[in-house]
């Protein structure tokens, strides 16, 4: 009979991330961790997905000045109608793609 070995459910998977770092940072991230009251792979952890989030989320946020938003809304409100190259686009697309 075989028997099968479950992984937990209750613990995700995990990636090993190896990193060489000169001595005075190693130094500095043994202090921060201890001044949060954390395992130097906790804080490593932590401020490793803090900093990826906000820059993640700094690219995938699309900043528009004032004049810009206003532009982008009335386009939306009130789209201009479509122009001789807009239309020869959509005539060569619906020739090339087909939608099955």
């Amino acid at each position: 009979m075989k028997t099968v070995t479950r992984k937990s459910p209750l613990k995700p998977a995990t990636e090993r991330l190896e990193a060489r770092v000169p001595l005075p940072i190693k130094s500095l991230i043994d202090r921060a961790a201890a001044l949060e009251g954390r395992s130097i792979t906790d804080y490593v952890i932590a401020t490793l997905e803090r900093h990826a989030v906000k820059v993640v989320r700094e690219h995938e946020i699309l900043q528009l000045s004032t004049a810009d938003s206003h532009a982008f809304a009335q386009a939306m409100i009130a789209p201009p109608k479509p122009n001789r190259a807009l239309k020869d686009i959509l005539s060569r697309h619906a020739k090339t793609v087909s939608i099955q």
